[in-house]
């Protein structure tokens, strides 16, 4: 059966004051630790995406209690260490932060366990993860290092000191969960900086872990062999979602929106420094701290913005948001430069080349390499175009908004897929005032 198709047309003066929903990676990582945990973890404003509740049943399968209670979420922990073996095949769908995090925990129990996804996540290298995560002591077997795979984990974990080859903090992640399931102290060595929620959760949920260093060079070490204690976590508002909402009410004369309670992570953040850049009429108020993150209201409105170049060293603070900022670059005045995009060829499409592609069809001037992107901007976008999102949630958001402010309305091909890290998209953009529809 062909999926439904969402249709986004010219819009102008997105008003309001709305939510959106929790930030996806520290909902992954609440869940996780709640089910390390000893005791219970409750969690409020969970992001319930297909991404993330495929984690939590991950955890259900190995023994962990993880139900809704009313609105909020319920982890019953197994303590470090106290996972048991899958029933069956740990089906991760669309999430490649899922199935990562996981590998690590997995490293560390007595158990077996299958573990695949859908057809785009076993396309994607899982070979950075599975180096360390060797090293350690667990056994993969399947064909290379894509899924499926079959992991065995080890109650002997090794503790290593490792350098990340590439910044990613799902292999941080990956290993410093691994790490605490092993003797003495597991150490990551980070060159530029990449995500903290990982070692943040971890203190907060009572971890030994510590950072040194300073410029780019960190080490960030955990201590094994602890005992996590079930805490009461609050999820902020994923700054990946709002990016989509940000860049709309941008584009759209005559907009005003502010978005509540967002994550503003100096890992994070990126793309809004970008925006501000570009002249972006922008601003963080309200700015708390909430659950160990700082958090804060976003206000942002129509800004005539200028094209800028972005430098590869801010790659890591804004990986998932160069789709939408590529958009945004192709309504600013003259051009928009973006280094150090290579990790964008192996995220849920080739990003890079579906992000090129998509501008073209809709008659913006684009080039790429193999890690760059360059968009000249223009007075008016002729969009009209049909694109193809290769089964990826944020090309689809991303040429959503680009259809707001093009001439003609833009068509992506495929709706559902946006559920896995948005569920509520649609409905929050027309709340706004932008015209999406459903259409055959």
């Amino acid at each position: 059966m062909p999926s439904a198709k969402l249709i986004a047309s010219k819009s102008n003066g997105l008003q309001g004051r709305i939510r959106v929903p929790g930030d996806k990676s520290i909902s992954h990582r609440a869940l996780i630790l709640g089910a390390l945990a000893t005791g219970s973890t409750r969690i409020s404003g969970l992001l319930e995406s297909e991404d993330v509740l495929a984690t939590g049943r991950a955890l259900q399968a190995l023994g962990a209690g993880v139900e809704r209670d009313g609105e909020q979420w319920c982890v019953f922990g197994r303590g470090v260490g106290g996972l048991t073996r899958a029933p069956g095949t740990l089906d991760f769908g669309n999430s490649g932060t899922g199935a990562r995090l996981m590998m690590g925990i997995l490293a560390g129990n007595d158990v077996t366990a299958a573990v695949t996804g859908d057809e785009s996540l076993c396309r994607r290298p899982m070979g950075r993860v599975l180096t360390p995560l060797r090293k350690m002591g667990l056994n993969v077997d399947g064909e290379g290092d894509t899924l499926p795979l079959t992991l065995t984990g080890s109650t002997d974990l090794i503790p290593i000191v490792y350098e990340l080859p590439v910044p990613s903090a799902q292999v941080k992640s990956a290993v410093l969960l691994a790490g605490l399931h092993a003797p003495g102290e597991t150490s990551v060595i980070e060159d530029a900086p990449t995500r903290d929620h990982t070692e943040r959760m971890l203190q907060f949920f009572g971890a030994d872990v510590r950072s040194t260093g300073d410029g780019g060079r960190k080490t960030i070490t955990v201590k094994g062999g602890g005992v996590l204690s079930g805490s009461d976590v609050t999820v902020p508002g994923d700054p990946s979602s709002a990016a989509f909402l940000v860049a709309a009410a941008l584009m759209t004369e005559g907009s005003d929106v502010t978005i509540e309670g967002v994550l503003i992570n100096p890992t994070r953040i990126g793309f809004y420094e970008t925006l501000k850049e570009m002249g972006a009429a922008l601003t963080f108020e309200n700015e708390r701290l909430e659950g160990g993150e700082p958090v804060a209201d976003i206000r942002v409105s129509s800004s005539a913005l200028k094209g800028v170049d972005v430098p590869a060293a801010r790659a890591p603070t804004m990986i998932d948001e160069y789709p939408i900022l590529a958009v945004v670059s192709a309504f600013a005045e003259g051009e928009t430069r973006m280094q150090g995009l290579e990790e964008l060829r192996v995220k849920e499409s080739d990003r890079l080349a579906s992000t090129l592609a998509g501008l073209v069809a809709c008659g913006v001037e684009a080039s790429a390499t193999d890690d760059s992107l360059r968009v000249v901007g223009a007075p008016t976008i002729a969009g009209g175009a049909g694109i193809e999102t290769h089964m990826d949630h944020r090309i689809a958001m991303a040429f959503l908004v680009l259809g707001l402010g093009s001439e003609k309305s833009v068509v992506i091909d495929n709706a559902p897929i946006i559920a896995t890290s948005f569920p509520e998209f649609a409905g929050l953009m027309r709340g706004l005032g932008a015209k999406i529809e459903e259409t055959g």
